[in-house]
Protein backbone atom coordinates (compact mmCIF):
# COMPACT_ATOMS: atom_id res chain seq x y z
CA UNK A 1 0.00 0.00 0.00
CA UNK A 2 1.05 3.77 -0.19
CA UNK A 3 2.87 5.30 2.60
CA UNK A 4 0.13 7.83 3.45
CA UNK A 5 -1.38 9.32 6.22
CA UNK A 6 -4.78 8.32 7.06
CA UNK A 7 -7.69 9.27 5.03
CA UNK A 8 -10.13 9.26 7.46
CA UNK A 9 -10.36 13.27 8.36
CA UNK A 10 -14.54 13.90 8.56
CA UNK A 11 -16.38 16.87 7.65
CA UNK A 12 -19.41 18.19 9.55
CA UNK A 13 -21.45 15.53 8.25
CA UNK A 14 -19.52 12.84 8.51
CA UNK A 15 -17.86 12.77 4.81
CA UNK A 16 -14.39 12.51 4.20
CA UNK A 17 -12.93 16.41 3.62
CA UNK A 18 -10.83 15.86 0.43
CA UNK A 19 -9.52 19.10 -1.81
CA UNK A 20 -8.85 18.98 -5.85
CA UNK A 21 -5.90 19.47 -7.78
CA UNK A 22 -6.22 20.97 -10.60
CA UNK A 23 -5.34 21.64 -14.14
CA UNK A 24 -3.51 25.00 -14.45
CA UNK A 25 -4.20 25.00 -18.12
CA UNK A 26 -7.66 24.14 -18.30
CA UNK A 27 -9.09 24.27 -15.01
CA UNK A 28 -10.07 20.11 -15.31
CA UNK A 29 -9.15 17.76 -11.97
CA UNK A 30 -6.10 16.09 -11.96
CA UNK A 31 -7.46 14.13 -8.95
CA UNK A 32 -8.66 14.41 -5.01
CA UNK A 33 -6.78 14.23 -1.87
CA UNK A 34 -7.36 14.03 1.42
CA UNK A 35 -7.29 17.12 4.01
CA UNK A 36 -4.91 15.94 6.99
CA UNK A 37 -5.88 16.62 10.56
CA UNK A 38 -3.63 17.68 13.01
CA UNK A 39 -4.19 14.47 14.83
CA UNK A 40 -3.17 12.65 11.54
CA UNK A 41 -0.33 14.15 11.12
CA UNK A 42 0.89 13.42 14.31
CA UNK A 43 -0.24 9.54 13.72
CA UNK A 44 2.50 9.54 10.58
CA UNK A 45 5.08 11.23 12.32
CA UNK A 46 4.89 8.65 15.40
CA UNK A 47 4.75 5.91 12.97
CA UNK A 48 7.76 7.32 11.13
CA UNK A 49 9.81 7.22 14.48
CA UNK A 50 9.99 3.43 14.33
CA UNK A 51 10.84 3.36 10.83
CA UNK A 52 13.65 5.72 11.22
CA UNK A 53 15.44 3.49 13.76
CA UNK A 54 14.40 0.07 10.85
CA UNK A 55 15.63 2.02 8.57
CA UNK A 56 18.96 3.65 10.07
CA UNK A 57 19.83 0.20 11.16
CA UNK A 58 20.05 -0.87 7.72
CA UNK A 59 23.38 1.00 7.37
CA UNK A 60 24.70 2.85 3.95
CA UNK A 61 25.01 0.17 2.39
CA UNK A 62 21.64 -1.54 2.91
CA UNK A 63 19.70 1.69 2.46
CA UNK A 64 21.52 2.53 -1.20
CA UNK A 65 20.15 -1.21 -2.25
CA UNK A 66 16.76 -0.02 -1.33
CA UNK A 67 16.94 3.57 -2.62
CA UNK A 68 18.47 2.33 -6.20
CA UNK A 69 15.61 0.12 -6.24
CA UNK A 70 12.96 2.85 -5.93
CA UNK A 71 15.49 5.19 -8.47
CA UNK A 72 14.45 1.70 -11.25
CA UNK A 73 10.59 2.05 -10.80
CA UNK A 74 10.67 6.03 -11.28
CA UNK A 75 12.86 5.07 -14.47
CA UNK A 76 10.44 2.32 -15.19
CA UNK A 77 7.51 4.77 -14.74
CA UNK A 78 8.84 8.02 -16.28
CA UNK A 79 6.14 8.46 -18.61
CA UNK A 80 3.57 8.61 -15.88
CA UNK A 81 5.70 11.07 -14.10
CA UNK A 82 6.44 13.31 -16.32
CA UNK A 83 2.44 12.98 -17.55
CA UNK A 84 1.81 13.52 -13.55
CA UNK A 85 4.02 16.66 -13.01
CA UNK A 86 2.82 18.91 -15.99
CA UNK A 87 -1.02 17.96 -15.43
CA UNK A 88 -0.67 19.34 -11.80
CA UNK A 89 1.90 22.25 -13.08
CA UNK A 90 1.04 22.94 -16.44
CA UNK A 91 4.40 22.87 -17.68
CA UNK A 92 5.53 21.88 -21.03
CA UNK A 93 6.81 18.29 -20.98
CA UNK A 94 9.96 18.87 -21.87
CA UNK A 95 10.56 21.04 -18.80
CA UNK A 96 8.98 17.84 -17.10
CA UNK A 97 11.14 15.35 -18.59
CA UNK A 98 14.52 17.80 -17.07
CA UNK A 99 12.97 17.62 -14.01
CA UNK A 100 12.75 13.60 -13.77
CA UNK A 101 16.04 13.65 -14.73
CA UNK A 102 17.38 15.75 -11.98
CA UNK A 103 15.24 13.53 -9.87
CA UNK A 104 16.90 10.79 -10.34
CA UNK A 105 20.53 11.92 -11.05
CA UNK A 106 20.46 13.09 -7.29
CA UNK A 107 18.99 10.50 -5.61
CA UNK A 108 21.50 8.13 -7.35
CA UNK A 109 24.43 10.90 -6.24
CA UNK A 110 23.17 11.09 -2.56
CA UNK A 111 22.58 7.29 -2.09
CA UNK A 112 25.93 6.84 -3.78
CA UNK A 113 27.94 9.19 -1.62
CA UNK A 114 26.22 8.73 1.83
CA UNK A 115 28.60 6.37 3.08
CA UNK A 116 32.00 8.85 2.13
CA UNK A 117 30.35 11.89 3.57
CA UNK A 118 28.68 10.65 7.01
CA UNK A 119 30.45 7.55 7.47
CA UNK A 120 32.99 7.11 10.68
CA UNK A 121 36.38 8.46 9.72
CA UNK A 122 39.32 9.46 12.13
CA UNK A 123 40.28 12.85 13.19
CA UNK A 124 43.84 13.76 14.24
CA UNK A 125 43.96 13.78 18.07
CA UNK A 126 46.57 16.85 18.04
CA UNK A 127 50.00 16.87 19.91
CA UNK A 128 48.77 17.58 22.82
CA UNK A 129 45.99 14.74 23.18
CA UNK A 130 48.54 12.45 21.41
CA UNK A 131 47.46 9.53 23.92
CA UNK A 132 43.60 10.08 22.50
CA UNK A 133 42.09 7.99 19.50
CA UNK A 134 39.43 10.61 17.98
CA UNK A 135 36.75 9.13 15.39
CA UNK A 136 34.10 11.43 13.69
CA UNK A 137 30.86 10.35 12.13
CA UNK A 138 27.23 11.67 11.33
CA UNK A 139 24.33 10.21 12.84
CA UNK A 140 20.63 10.61 11.26
CA UNK A 141 18.76 12.73 13.28
CA UNK A 142 15.53 10.61 13.12
CA UNK A 143 12.11 12.03 11.64
CA UNK A 144 12.30 15.20 8.69
CA UNK A 145 9.83 16.83 8.16
CA UNK A 146 9.42 18.68 4.35
CA UNK A 147 7.62 21.44 2.96
CA UNK A 148 7.59 21.63 -0.63
CA UNK A 149 6.76 24.45 -3.54
CA UNK A 150 4.50 23.68 -6.00
CA UNK A 151 7.04 25.31 -8.91
CA UNK A 152 9.35 22.11 -9.50
CA UNK A 153 7.02 19.62 -7.32
CA UNK A 154 9.71 16.53 -7.60
CA UNK A 155 13.46 17.84 -8.39
CA UNK A 156 13.14 20.56 -5.28
CA UNK A 157 11.45 18.79 -3.07
CA UNK A 158 13.71 15.41 -3.87
CA UNK A 159 16.47 17.97 -2.82
CA UNK A 160 15.78 17.27 0.98
CA UNK A 161 14.24 13.69 0.44
CA UNK A 162 16.92 12.26 -1.42
CA UNK A 163 19.68 13.34 1.33
CA UNK A 164 17.33 12.91 4.05
CA UNK A 165 16.86 9.22 3.04
CA UNK A 166 20.65 8.27 2.10
CA UNK A 167 21.38 10.01 5.92
CA UNK A 168 19.36 7.20 7.44
CA UNK A 169 16.53 9.36 8.21
CA UNK A 170 12.29 8.82 7.81
CA UNK A 171 10.32 11.44 5.53
CA UNK A 172 6.82 12.96 6.39
CA UNK A 173 6.43 15.11 3.06
CA UNK A 174 3.52 17.81 3.00
CA UNK A 175 3.73 18.59 -0.84
CA UNK A 176 1.84 21.94 -1.97
CA UNK A 177 -1.78 22.13 -2.43
CA UNK A 178 -1.00 22.72 -6.09
CA UNK A 179 0.82 19.69 -6.69
CA UNK A 180 -0.11 16.79 -4.10
CA UNK A 181 -0.47 14.38 -6.99
CA UNK A 182 3.54 14.49 -7.20
CA UNK A 183 4.13 14.04 -3.60
CA UNK A 184 1.34 10.83 -3.31
CA UNK A 185 3.32 9.85 -6.79
CA UNK A 186 6.92 9.79 -4.73
CA UNK A 187 5.68 7.98 -1.51
CA UNK A 188 3.65 5.10 -3.22
CA UNK A 189 6.78 4.44 -5.83
CA UNK A 190 8.79 4.70 -2.74
CA UNK A 191 6.40 1.93 -1.13
CA UNK A 192 7.09 -0.57 -4.18
CA UNK A 193 10.46 -0.72 -3.46
CA UNK A 194 10.42 -0.31 0.62
CA UNK A 195 7.43 -1.87 1.51
CA UNK A 196 8.75 -3.10 5.28
CA UNK A 197 8.04 0.08 6.84
CA UNK A 198 6.59 4.01 6.76
CA UNK A 199 9.93 5.57 5.83
CA UNK A 200 8.61 7.94 3.74
CA UNK A 201 4.70 9.67 4.02
CA UNK A 202 2.97 11.96 2.68
CA UNK A 203 0.54 14.42 4.46
CA UNK A 204 -1.70 16.50 2.00
CA UNK A 205 -3.86 19.47 2.26
CA UNK A 206 -3.88 23.32 3.14
CA UNK A 207 -1.27 25.47 5.37
CA UNK A 208 -3.06 23.87 8.32
CA UNK A 209 -1.50 20.53 7.50
CA UNK A 210 1.98 22.21 6.97
CA UNK A 211 1.59 23.92 10.06
CA UNK A 212 0.75 20.62 11.90
CA UNK A 213 3.85 19.14 10.39
CA UNK A 214 5.82 22.09 12.10
CA UNK A 215 4.35 21.60 15.36
CA UNK A 216 4.39 17.35 14.99
CA UNK A 217 7.73 17.10 16.57
CA UNK A 218 10.06 16.37 14.12
CA UNK A 219 13.40 16.57 14.19
CA UNK A 220 13.67 19.25 11.72
CA UNK A 221 12.11 20.94 8.97
CA UNK A 222 12.54 21.54 5.70
CA UNK A 223 10.99 24.30 3.83
CA UNK A 224 11.15 25.58 0.39
CA UNK A 225 8.53 28.23 -0.50
CA UNK A 226 8.15 32.37 -0.02
CA UNK A 227 10.38 34.51 2.67
CA UNK A 228 7.35 35.25 4.19
CA UNK A 229 5.93 31.60 5.01
CA UNK A 230 9.48 30.82 6.16
CA UNK A 231 9.65 33.39 8.74
CA UNK A 232 6.93 31.82 10.09
CA UNK A 233 7.98 28.30 10.11
CA UNK A 234 10.60 29.45 11.85
CA UNK A 235 8.79 31.26 14.70
CA UNK A 236 6.85 27.80 14.57
CA UNK A 237 9.73 25.63 15.01
CA UNK A 238 11.41 28.15 17.67
CA UNK A 239 9.06 27.40 20.41
CA UNK A 240 10.21 23.49 20.38
CA UNK A 241 13.70 24.50 19.35
CA UNK A 242 13.25 22.09 16.03
CA UNK A 243 16.06 23.11 13.78
CA UNK A 244 15.18 24.62 10.12
CA UNK A 245 16.68 25.06 6.76
CA UNK A 246 14.52 27.36 4.29
CA UNK A 247 15.42 27.85 1.14
CA UNK A 248 13.24 31.07 0.47
CA UNK A 249 12.84 33.62 -2.84
CA UNK A 250 15.32 35.13 -4.78
CA UNK A 251 16.18 38.26 -7.31
CA UNK A 252 18.68 36.73 -9.24
CA UNK A 253 20.58 38.87 -11.61
CA UNK A 254 22.84 38.30 -14.52
CA UNK A 255 25.63 40.88 -15.04
CA UNK A 256 26.99 40.96 -18.43
CA UNK A 257 30.75 42.27 -19.07
CA UNK A 258 31.95 43.96 -22.13
CA UNK A 259 33.48 41.31 -23.46
CA UNK A 260 30.72 38.41 -23.30
CA UNK A 261 29.63 36.25 -25.84
CA UNK A 262 26.17 38.79 -26.39
CA UNK A 263 24.60 35.83 -28.51
CA UNK A 264 25.34 33.11 -25.35
CA UNK A 265 24.55 35.50 -22.64
CA UNK A 266 21.34 36.83 -24.47
CA UNK A 267 19.73 33.35 -25.16
CA UNK A 268 20.77 32.54 -21.26
CA UNK A 269 19.23 35.20 -19.82
CA UNK A 270 15.70 34.67 -21.71
CA UNK A 271 16.11 30.82 -20.26
CA UNK A 272 16.85 32.08 -17.17
CA UNK A 273 14.19 34.75 -17.01
CA UNK A 274 11.31 32.39 -18.75
CA UNK A 275 11.52 28.80 -18.63
CA UNK A 276 8.95 27.44 -16.26
CA UNK A 277 7.16 30.36 -17.12
CA UNK A 278 9.35 32.22 -14.59
CA UNK A 279 8.18 30.60 -12.19
CA UNK A 280 11.68 29.95 -10.58
CA UNK A 281 13.31 30.71 -7.46
CA UNK A 282 16.67 30.93 -9.17
CA UNK A 283 15.92 32.67 -12.09
CA UNK A 284 16.94 35.83 -13.99
CA UNK A 285 14.78 38.61 -12.87
CA UNK A 286 17.01 41.38 -13.27
CA UNK A 287 19.94 42.16 -15.87
CA UNK A 288 22.80 44.37 -15.27
CA UNK A 289 24.73 45.00 -18.90
CA UNK A 290 27.56 47.24 -19.32
CA UNK A 291 26.96 50.36 -21.51
CA UNK A 292 29.10 49.72 -24.55
CA UNK A 293 27.26 46.34 -25.31
CA UNK A 294 23.96 47.00 -23.87
CA UNK A 295 22.35 47.99 -26.91
CA UNK A 296 23.63 44.73 -29.18
CA UNK A 297 22.70 42.23 -26.10
CA UNK A 298 18.92 44.21 -25.86
CA UNK A 299 17.97 43.80 -28.96
CA UNK A 300 19.01 40.18 -29.25
CA UNK A 301 17.19 39.48 -26.13
CA UNK A 302 13.94 41.50 -27.43
CA UNK A 303 14.33 39.56 -30.52
CA UNK A 304 14.24 36.36 -29.11
CA UNK A 305 11.60 37.00 -26.42
CA UNK A 306 9.15 38.30 -29.16
CA UNK A 307 9.57 34.51 -30.17
CA UNK A 308 7.88 32.77 -27.09
CA UNK A 309 4.53 31.94 -26.60
CA UNK A 310 2.93 30.15 -24.05
CA UNK A 311 0.33 27.97 -24.26
CA UNK A 312 -1.07 24.22 -23.02
CA UNK A 313 0.17 22.32 -25.34
CA UNK A 314 2.94 19.66 -24.66
CA UNK A 315 5.18 21.34 -26.77
CA UNK A 316 4.47 25.47 -25.71
CA UNK A 317 7.18 27.23 -25.41
CA UNK A 318 6.22 27.93 -21.74
CA UNK A 319 3.44 26.79 -19.47
CA UNK A 320 0.67 28.89 -17.47
CA UNK A 321 1.24 30.56 -13.75
CA UNK A 322 0.55 27.55 -11.83
CA UNK A 323 -0.98 29.47 -8.48
CA UNK A 324 -3.67 31.87 -9.72
CA UNK A 325 -2.85 34.49 -7.24
CA UNK A 326 0.64 35.25 -8.61
CA UNK A 327 -0.89 36.58 -11.66
CA UNK A 328 -2.04 39.96 -9.61
CA UNK A 329 1.71 39.94 -8.40
CA UNK A 330 3.13 39.60 -11.77
CA UNK A 331 1.12 42.12 -12.82
CA UNK A 332 1.23 44.46 -9.90
CA UNK A 333 5.07 44.74 -10.53
CA UNK A 334 4.72 45.29 -14.36
CA UNK A 335 2.46 48.26 -13.53
CA UNK A 336 4.65 49.58 -10.71
CA UNK A 337 7.40 49.79 -13.24
CA UNK A 338 5.51 51.16 -16.00
CA UNK A 339 4.11 54.17 -14.53
CA UNK A 340 8.04 54.80 -12.29
CA UNK A 341 9.05 55.91 -15.80
CA UNK A 342 9.83 52.21 -17.17
CA UNK A 343 9.43 51.20 -20.69
CA UNK A 344 8.32 47.23 -22.14
CA UNK A 345 10.60 46.57 -24.76
CA UNK A 346 8.26 43.74 -24.87
CA UNK A 347 5.05 42.66 -23.93
CA UNK A 348 3.20 44.81 -21.00
CA UNK A 349 -0.11 44.84 -18.61
CA UNK A 350 -1.82 43.30 -21.62
CA UNK A 351 0.47 40.21 -21.67
CA UNK A 352 -0.80 39.05 -18.46
CA UNK A 353 -3.84 36.80 -19.88
CA UNK A 354 -4.83 34.35 -16.60
CA UNK A 355 -3.60 31.78 -16.79
CA UNK A 356 -0.84 32.61 -19.29
CA UNK A 357 0.96 35.79 -19.07
CA UNK A 358 3.81 36.50 -21.55
CA UNK A 359 7.21 37.50 -21.49
CA UNK A 360 7.63 40.97 -20.73
CA UNK A 361 10.76 42.86 -21.14
CA UNK A 362 11.16 45.99 -19.21
CA UNK A 363 13.80 48.89 -18.94
CA UNK A 364 14.79 52.31 -17.27
CA UNK A 365 13.13 51.00 -14.05
CA UNK A 366 14.08 52.46 -11.15
CA UNK A 367 15.88 50.64 -8.58
CA UNK A 368 13.33 51.00 -6.14
CA UNK A 369 10.65 49.61 -8.32
CA UNK A 370 8.88 46.26 -7.20
CA UNK A 371 9.85 44.94 -10.64
CA UNK A 372 13.59 45.16 -9.14
CA UNK A 373 13.31 45.23 -5.31
CA UNK A 374 10.85 41.96 -4.92
CA UNK A 375 10.15 38.33 -6.62
CA UNK A 376 8.00 38.68 -9.46
CA UNK A 377 8.30 34.86 -10.38
CA UNK A 378 6.63 35.47 -13.73
CA UNK A 379 8.24 35.58 -17.10
CA UNK A 380 9.63 39.04 -16.93
CA UNK A 381 12.81 40.48 -16.59
CA UNK A 382 14.24 44.07 -16.07
CA UNK A 383 17.45 45.26 -17.83
CA UNK A 384 19.18 48.12 -16.62
CA UNK A 385 22.34 49.85 -18.22
CA UNK A 386 25.43 49.43 -16.12
CA UNK A 387 28.82 51.69 -16.67
CA UNK A 388 30.71 48.33 -16.08
CA UNK A 389 30.40 45.02 -15.38
CA UNK A 390 31.70 45.97 -11.29
CA UNK A 391 28.80 48.14 -10.94
CA UNK A 392 26.13 45.61 -11.75
CA UNK A 393 27.91 43.64 -9.32
CA UNK A 394 27.30 46.53 -7.02
CA UNK A 395 23.73 47.07 -7.71
CA UNK A 396 23.04 43.45 -8.07
CA UNK A 397 24.33 43.17 -4.39
CA UNK A 398 21.75 45.63 -2.88
CA UNK A 399 19.22 43.01 -3.05
CA UNK A 400 17.63 41.94 0.33
CA UNK A 401 17.87 38.13 -1.78
CA UNK A 402 20.77 36.68 -2.12
CA UNK A 403 20.05 33.14 -4.05
CA UNK A 404 21.82 32.91 -7.09
CA UNK A 405 23.71 34.89 -10.07
CA UNK A 406 24.87 34.61 -13.06
CA UNK A 407 28.52 36.13 -15.18
CA UNK A 408 29.16 36.20 -18.91
CA UNK A 409 32.75 37.43 -19.12
CA UNK A 410 35.00 35.92 -21.39
CA UNK A 411 37.77 37.27 -19.10
CA UNK A 412 37.23 38.32 -15.56
CA UNK A 413 34.04 35.82 -14.66
CA UNK A 414 35.95 34.36 -11.66
CA UNK A 415 36.35 37.97 -10.21
CA UNK A 416 33.55 38.90 -10.73
CA UNK A 417 31.82 35.67 -9.32
CA UNK A 418 33.68 36.23 -6.16
CA UNK A 419 32.12 39.57 -5.72
CA UNK A 420 28.56 38.61 -5.52
CA UNK A 421 26.77 38.23 -2.32
CA UNK A 422 24.96 35.17 -3.40
CA UNK A 423 25.00 31.14 -2.33
CA UNK A 424 25.60 30.00 -5.92
CA UNK A 425 26.99 31.52 -9.52
CA UNK A 426 27.30 30.38 -13.04
CA UNK A 427 29.27 31.82 -15.36
CA UNK A 428 29.05 31.86 -18.62
CA UNK A 429 25.40 29.83 -18.16
CA UNK A 430 22.16 30.10 -16.20
CA UNK A 431 21.33 27.97 -13.38
CA UNK A 432 23.61 25.05 -14.10
CA UNK A 433 24.77 24.64 -10.35
CA UNK A 434 21.27 23.26 -9.42
CA UNK A 435 21.85 20.70 -11.94
CA UNK A 436 24.98 19.50 -10.53
CA UNK A 437 24.35 17.37 -7.65
CA UNK A 438 27.84 17.78 -5.74
CA UNK A 439 27.31 21.29 -5.57
CA UNK A 440 25.60 22.86 -2.36
CA UNK A 441 22.09 24.89 -3.56
CA UNK A 442 20.67 27.73 -0.96
CA UNK A 443 21.12 31.69 -0.53
CA UNK A 444 21.63 34.34 2.14
CA UNK A 445 19.75 36.88 3.92
CA UNK A 446 15.75 36.42 2.30
CA UNK A 447 16.81 33.95 0.69
CA UNK A 448 17.02 31.71 3.56
CA UNK A 449 19.97 29.30 4.77
CA UNK A 450 20.96 26.30 5.26
CA UNK A 451 21.60 23.54 2.15
CA UNK A 452 20.14 20.72 -0.23
CA UNK A 453 22.42 19.12 -2.43
CA UNK A 454 25.88 17.72 -2.10
CA UNK A 455 27.96 16.84 0.92
CA UNK A 456 26.25 20.21 2.59
CA UNK A 457 22.92 18.61 1.32
CA UNK A 458 23.58 15.39 3.10
CA UNK A 459 24.95 16.77 6.78
CA UNK A 460 21.92 18.87 6.81
CA UNK A 461 20.08 16.05 7.58
CA UNK A 462 22.96 14.44 10.23
CA UNK A 463 23.68 15.34 13.41
CA UNK A 464 28.26 15.48 14.23
CA UNK A 465 28.96 12.88 16.17
CA UNK A 466 32.59 12.97 17.92
CA UNK A 467 34.03 10.43 19.75
CA UNK A 468 37.45 9.93 21.89
CA UNK A 469 38.90 6.81 23.45
CA UNK A 470 42.22 6.69 25.76
CA UNK A 471 44.72 4.56 24.07
CA UNK A 472 47.49 5.03 27.20
CA UNK A 473 48.17 7.17 29.74
CA UNK A 474 50.08 10.52 29.27
CA UNK A 475 53.29 11.45 31.58
CA UNK A 476 51.30 14.97 32.07
CA UNK A 477 47.66 14.20 33.17
CA UNK A 478 46.03 17.40 33.56
CA UNK A 479 42.48 15.58 34.07
CA UNK A 480 43.13 14.48 37.72
CA UNK A 481 43.41 16.14 41.00
CA UNK A 482 46.04 14.28 41.75
CA UNK A 483 48.00 15.93 38.98
CA UNK A 484 51.50 17.09 39.98
CA UNK A 485 52.45 20.84 40.62
CA UNK A 486 55.03 21.06 37.53
CA UNK A 487 51.91 19.35 35.21
CA UNK A 488 50.38 22.37 34.31
CA UNK A 489 53.79 23.97 33.75
CA UNK A 490 55.15 21.56 31.85
CA UNK A 491 51.92 21.15 29.17
CA UNK A 492 51.68 25.32 28.79
CA UNK A 493 56.11 25.03 28.13
CA UNK A 494 55.11 22.32 25.44
CA UNK A 495 52.24 23.96 23.69
CA UNK A 496 53.95 27.42 23.66
CA UNK A 497 57.47 25.35 21.93
CA UNK A 498 54.72 23.27 19.35
CA UNK A 499 52.76 26.43 18.95
CA UNK A 500 54.17 29.38 20.05
CA UNK A 501 56.35 30.23 17.35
Amino acid sequence: MTQTASDSALSADGEQRRFASLDPRTGEVVAHHPIHTAAEVEDAVSSAREAAAWWAGLGFEGRRTKLDAWRKILSQRTDEFIALISSETGKPADDSRVEVALVMDHLHWASRHASRVLGKRRVSSGMLMFNHGATLEYRPLGVIGVIGPWNYPAHTPMGSISYALSAGNAVVFKPSEFTPGVGTFLSSTFTEAVPEYPVFQVVTGFGETGAALVASGVDKIAFTGSTRTGKKVMAAAATSLTPVLVECGGKDALIVDSDADLTAAAEAAIWGAVSNAGQTCAGVERIYVAEEVADEFTEIVVKRARKLKPGGEPNANLGPITMPSQVEIIREHVQDALDRGGKALVGGPDSIRPPYVEPVVLTDVPEDSLAVTEETFGPTVVIKRVPNALEGVRLANQSKYGLGAAVFSKSRGEELAAELRVGMVSINSVLTYAAIPGLPFGGVGDSGFGRIHGEDGLREFAYAKAVTKLKFKSLIDMATFDRSSMAGKQMLRLARVLFGR
